[in-house]
Protein backbone atom coordinates (compact mmCIF):
# COMPACT_ATOMS: atom_id res chain seq x y z
CA UNK A 1 0.00 0.00 0.00
CA UNK A 2 2.76 2.69 0.60
CA UNK A 3 6.23 3.25 -0.01
CA UNK A 4 7.84 4.76 3.31
CA UNK A 5 6.00 3.64 5.53
CA UNK A 6 3.74 0.23 6.72
CA UNK A 7 0.11 -0.22 7.99
CA UNK A 8 -1.40 -3.53 9.15
CA UNK A 9 -3.56 -5.27 11.59
CA UNK A 10 -1.96 -7.42 14.18
CA UNK A 11 -2.20 -11.10 13.04
CA UNK A 12 -2.27 -12.01 16.74
CA UNK A 13 -4.86 -9.74 17.84
CA UNK A 14 -7.03 -7.95 15.59
CA UNK A 15 -8.02 -4.81 17.83
CA UNK A 16 -4.32 -3.67 17.17
CA UNK A 17 -3.01 -2.07 14.14
CA UNK A 18 0.31 -1.59 13.52
CA UNK A 19 2.10 2.14 11.81
CA UNK A 20 5.91 1.55 11.70
CA UNK A 21 8.05 4.38 9.41
CA UNK A 22 10.30 2.40 6.85
CA UNK A 23 13.27 3.98 5.65
CA UNK A 24 15.71 2.38 8.21
CA UNK A 25 18.36 3.47 6.52
CA UNK A 26 17.76 7.27 6.51
CA UNK A 27 16.55 7.14 10.47
CA UNK A 28 12.65 7.28 9.09
CA UNK A 29 13.08 10.79 7.41
CA UNK A 30 9.59 12.89 7.13
CA UNK A 31 9.06 13.03 3.46
CA UNK A 32 6.21 14.61 1.68
CA UNK A 33 6.20 10.93 0.61
CA UNK A 34 6.00 9.77 4.01
CA UNK A 35 3.62 12.59 5.80
CA UNK A 36 0.85 12.20 2.81
CA UNK A 37 1.06 8.23 3.40
CA UNK A 38 1.26 8.66 7.24
CA UNK A 39 -2.03 10.70 6.67
CA UNK A 40 -3.58 8.00 4.57
CA UNK A 41 -2.79 5.67 6.89
CA UNK A 42 -4.94 7.47 9.77
CA UNK A 43 -8.05 7.14 7.45
CA UNK A 44 -6.87 3.38 6.48
CA UNK A 45 -7.08 2.50 10.33
CA UNK A 46 -10.53 4.62 10.85
CA UNK A 47 -11.69 2.11 8.24
CA UNK A 48 -10.60 -0.88 10.21
CA UNK A 49 -13.67 -1.48 12.46
CA UNK A 50 -11.72 -3.85 14.78
CA UNK A 51 -8.95 -1.89 15.48
CA UNK A 52 -8.81 0.02 19.25
CA UNK A 53 -5.03 0.75 19.55
CA UNK A 54 -2.61 1.96 16.79
CA UNK A 55 0.67 1.38 17.96
CA UNK A 56 3.08 3.78 16.06
CA UNK A 57 7.30 3.24 15.27
CA UNK A 58 10.09 3.56 13.56
CA UNK A 59 11.64 0.80 12.18
CA UNK A 60 15.87 0.32 12.82
CA UNK A 61 17.31 2.44 15.53
CA UNK A 62 15.65 5.80 15.44
CA UNK A 63 11.79 6.50 15.32
CA UNK A 64 12.32 9.46 13.14
CA UNK A 65 15.08 11.79 11.76
CA UNK A 66 12.30 14.46 11.65
CA UNK A 67 11.20 16.75 8.13
CA UNK A 68 12.97 15.68 4.85
CA UNK A 69 14.02 19.51 4.40
CA UNK A 70 14.47 18.77 0.19
CA UNK A 71 10.90 18.54 0.43
CA UNK A 72 10.88 21.99 1.66
CA UNK A 73 13.45 23.09 -1.30
CA UNK A 74 10.65 22.92 -3.94
CA UNK A 75 12.56 19.57 -5.19
CA UNK A 76 8.63 17.90 -4.67
CA UNK A 77 6.15 18.03 -7.38
CA UNK A 78 4.10 20.11 -5.01
CA UNK A 79 4.44 23.73 -4.43
CA UNK A 80 6.34 24.85 -1.40
CA UNK A 81 3.08 26.16 0.47
CA UNK A 82 2.15 22.65 -0.08
CA UNK A 83 4.56 20.58 0.55
CA UNK A 84 4.67 22.86 4.09
CA UNK A 85 1.31 22.11 5.30
CA UNK A 86 1.73 18.08 5.11
CA UNK A 87 2.86 18.20 8.28
CA UNK A 88 0.22 19.74 10.12
CA UNK A 89 -2.01 17.03 7.80
CA UNK A 90 -0.49 14.41 8.60
CA UNK A 91 -0.52 15.13 12.38
CA UNK A 92 -4.22 16.16 12.92
CA UNK A 93 -4.96 12.75 11.02
CA UNK A 94 -3.12 11.02 13.54
CA UNK A 95 -4.14 13.27 16.29
CA UNK A 96 -7.67 12.48 15.10
CA UNK A 97 -8.28 8.59 14.74
CA UNK A 98 -10.48 7.33 16.61
CA UNK A 99 -8.13 4.28 17.95
CA UNK A 100 -5.94 5.36 20.77
CA UNK A 101 -2.04 6.16 19.54
CA UNK A 102 0.90 4.57 21.31
CA UNK A 103 3.87 6.16 20.19
CA UNK A 104 6.91 3.51 20.94
CA UNK A 105 9.96 5.44 20.62
CA UNK A 106 13.77 4.38 20.23
CA UNK A 107 16.86 6.16 19.64
CA UNK A 108 16.80 9.53 17.62
CA UNK A 109 13.44 11.72 17.79
CA UNK A 110 13.90 14.93 15.72
CA UNK A 111 11.78 18.34 14.95
CA UNK A 112 8.49 16.12 12.65
CA UNK A 113 9.22 13.45 14.74
CA UNK A 114 8.49 15.10 18.15
CA UNK A 115 5.78 16.75 16.71
CA UNK A 116 4.27 12.77 15.26
CA UNK A 117 4.55 11.77 18.39
CA UNK A 118 3.28 14.25 20.46
CA UNK A 119 0.50 13.92 18.02
CA UNK A 120 -0.14 10.19 19.59
CA UNK A 121 -2.44 9.93 22.94
CA UNK A 122 0.31 7.99 25.06
CA UNK A 123 4.59 7.85 24.63
CA UNK A 124 6.43 5.13 25.60
CA UNK A 125 10.37 5.75 24.81
CA UNK A 126 13.39 3.29 25.41
CA UNK A 127 16.28 4.22 27.71
CA UNK A 128 18.19 5.12 24.21
CA UNK A 129 15.51 7.79 23.26
CA UNK A 130 17.05 11.19 22.30
CA UNK A 131 15.14 14.26 21.32
CA UNK A 132 15.47 17.28 19.09
CA UNK A 133 13.73 20.00 17.78
CA UNK A 134 16.75 21.65 15.56
CA UNK A 135 14.25 23.84 13.77
CA UNK A 136 15.15 27.26 15.28
CA UNK A 137 19.11 26.65 14.31
CA UNK A 138 17.61 25.49 10.73
CA UNK A 139 16.31 29.25 10.46
CA UNK A 140 12.76 28.04 10.41
CA UNK A 141 9.81 27.48 12.95
CA UNK A 142 8.81 24.36 14.18
CA UNK A 143 5.26 24.21 12.21
CA UNK A 144 2.91 21.35 11.69
CA UNK A 145 0.92 22.54 15.00
CA UNK A 146 4.07 21.56 16.87
CA UNK A 147 3.73 24.75 19.61
CA UNK A 148 0.31 23.91 20.62
CA UNK A 149 0.83 20.18 20.98
CA UNK A 150 3.73 20.95 23.36
CA UNK A 151 2.61 23.58 25.05
CA UNK A 152 -0.37 20.98 25.74
CA UNK A 153 1.57 18.24 27.10
CA UNK A 154 4.89 19.86 28.52
CA UNK A 155 3.82 23.91 29.26
CA UNK A 156 4.87 26.78 27.55
CA UNK A 157 8.09 27.57 29.65
CA UNK A 158 9.71 24.04 28.66
CA UNK A 159 8.23 24.49 24.92
CA UNK A 160 9.93 27.91 24.69
CA UNK A 161 13.26 26.77 26.09
CA UNK A 162 13.34 23.56 24.12
CA UNK A 163 12.32 25.15 20.39
CA UNK A 164 14.32 28.23 21.06
CA UNK A 165 17.94 26.70 22.38
CA UNK A 166 17.29 23.71 19.77
CA UNK A 167 19.59 21.48 22.88
CA UNK A 168 19.42 17.90 23.05
CA UNK A 169 17.14 16.02 25.90
CA UNK A 170 17.21 12.84 26.83
CA UNK A 171 14.20 10.11 27.91
CA UNK A 172 14.37 11.31 31.66
CA UNK A 173 14.73 14.78 30.89
CA UNK A 174 11.42 14.26 28.49
CA UNK A 175 9.46 12.15 31.27
CA UNK A 176 9.84 14.29 33.99
CA UNK A 177 8.60 17.20 32.15
CA UNK A 178 5.86 15.24 31.10
CA UNK A 179 6.20 14.42 27.26
CA UNK A 180 6.59 10.52 28.51
CA UNK A 181 4.23 7.96 29.79
CA UNK A 182 7.07 5.53 30.60
CA UNK A 183 10.63 4.93 30.10
CA UNK A 184 11.73 1.17 30.03
CA UNK A 185 14.79 -0.93 29.03
CA UNK A 186 15.35 -0.92 25.14
CA UNK A 187 15.08 -4.79 25.21
CA UNK A 188 11.58 -4.26 27.03
CA UNK A 189 10.22 -1.36 25.13
CA UNK A 190 8.33 -3.76 22.18
CA UNK A 191 7.16 -5.68 24.50
CA UNK A 192 6.09 -3.15 26.74
CA UNK A 193 3.91 -1.24 24.01
CA UNK A 194 2.09 -4.32 22.97
CA UNK A 195 1.38 -5.25 26.68
CA UNK A 196 -0.11 -2.13 27.01
CA UNK A 197 -1.82 -1.72 23.58
CA UNK A 198 -3.69 -5.50 24.21
CA UNK A 199 -4.91 -3.93 27.53
CA UNK A 200 -6.04 -1.18 26.18
CA UNK A 201 -7.88 -2.77 23.25
CA UNK A 202 -9.39 -5.45 25.96
CA UNK A 203 -11.69 -2.86 27.33
CA UNK A 204 -14.97 -1.50 25.62
CA UNK A 205 -14.55 0.45 22.45
CA UNK A 206 -17.44 2.99 23.55
CA UNK A 207 -15.17 3.72 26.92
CA UNK A 208 -12.03 3.83 25.39
CA UNK A 209 -13.17 5.97 22.75
CA UNK A 210 -15.01 8.39 24.96
CA UNK A 211 -12.83 8.78 26.89
CA UNK A 212 -10.34 9.76 24.20
CA UNK A 213 -12.97 12.46 22.94
CA UNK A 214 -13.58 13.61 26.21
CA UNK A 215 -10.02 14.34 27.15
CA UNK A 216 -8.97 16.07 22.97
CA UNK A 217 -11.95 18.18 23.56
CA UNK A 218 -11.29 19.81 26.92
CA UNK A 219 -7.44 20.53 25.59
CA UNK A 220 -8.84 21.39 22.43
CA UNK A 221 -10.29 24.56 23.85
CA UNK A 222 -6.97 25.22 25.84
CA UNK A 223 -4.24 24.81 22.58
CA UNK A 224 -6.12 26.26 19.82
CA UNK A 225 -5.04 23.53 16.96
CA UNK A 226 -7.36 25.64 14.64
CA UNK A 227 -4.96 28.14 14.04
CA UNK A 228 -2.38 25.76 12.93
CA UNK A 229 -3.41 26.47 8.80
CA UNK A 230 -1.34 29.54 9.08
CA UNK A 231 2.24 27.36 10.05
CA UNK A 232 2.77 26.41 6.43
CA UNK A 233 2.66 30.54 5.64
CA UNK A 234 5.71 30.86 8.83
CA UNK A 235 7.87 27.87 6.74
CA UNK A 236 7.46 29.80 3.33
CA UNK A 237 8.74 32.91 4.82
CA UNK A 238 11.14 31.29 6.54
CA UNK A 239 12.63 29.67 3.23
CA UNK A 240 12.71 33.16 1.45
CA UNK A 241 14.27 34.84 4.26
CA UNK A 242 17.84 35.57 3.96
CA UNK A 243 18.73 35.18 7.53
CA UNK A 244 17.14 32.68 7.78
CA UNK A 245 18.28 30.85 4.58
CA UNK A 246 21.92 31.86 6.27
CA UNK A 247 21.29 30.01 9.67
CA UNK A 248 20.06 27.19 7.85
CA UNK A 249 23.16 27.09 5.77
CA UNK A 250 25.41 27.00 8.90
CA UNK A 251 23.91 24.84 10.86
CA UNK A 252 23.87 22.08 7.82
CA UNK A 253 27.19 23.29 7.17
CA UNK A 254 28.60 22.06 10.84
CA UNK A 255 26.48 19.12 10.60
CA UNK A 256 28.77 17.53 7.15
Amino acid sequence: MFETITAEVDAANSALGRLTLNRPDKLNPLSATALQEIADAAKWFDDQKTIKVVVVSGAGRAFSAGADLGTFAGKQKLSIREASDLGRTMADAVENMRALTIAAIRGWCVGGGVVLASACDLRIAATSARFSIPEVDLGIPLAWGGIPRLVREIGPAMTKELVLTCRRFDATEAKSIGFLNRIVDESELDREVIDLAASLAAKASHALFSTKRHVDAVTAQMIGLRHSWSDADGLVTAFGDEECAAARKTYLDSKN
